[in-house]
């Protein structure tokens, strides 16, 4: 059964994560590829932010995503992409960590599939934007 979003509570080994709303919608990037974006607001540790993550096709046809970890935020951007990982439902090890400058890189978008409101647009795009 898949879990709704709004108002849905779930606890890692270190953050309390309430996500508060979101969606998914296809968007046509650079030279007519067809993109994801996902978008949520969610409140982690008490702090309420929103996230954008953009899955496009690269390579061999990897779906692969991108989303800014913001210096503005509240702590500093290192803290938002650490409560953007809680969000996601990953918790990074510090090698991990070293990784997010400007930009968070995430992996395949079926992680987020857990969440009713976006299971349908990204297998919908998985679909659409497969090579098989």
């Amino acid at each position: 059964m898949r879990q709704t979003g709004r108002g849905c509570m779930q606890r890692s080994a270190r953050h309390v994560v309430k996500v508060i709303g979101g969606g998914a919608e296809f968007d046509v990037g650079r030279g007519g590829k067809k993109l994801l974006r996902i978008k949520i607001t969610a409140e982690v540790d008490g702090v309420k932010s929103d996230y954008t993550i953009t899955y496009g096709r690269y390579g061999t046809n990897a779906a692969l995503g991108f989303a800014v970890a913001r210096a503005d935020a509240a702590g500093d951007r290192w803290a938002d992409a650490e409560r953007f990982a809680a969000v996601r439902g990953a918790e990074d090890t510090p090698e991990e960590r070293g990784r997010y400058r400007a930009r968070m890189r995430q992996g395949h978008p079926d992680g987020f599939k857990r969440f009713a409101e976006f299971a349908d647009v990204i297998e919908k795009w998985l679909e659409e934007t497969s090579r098989r």
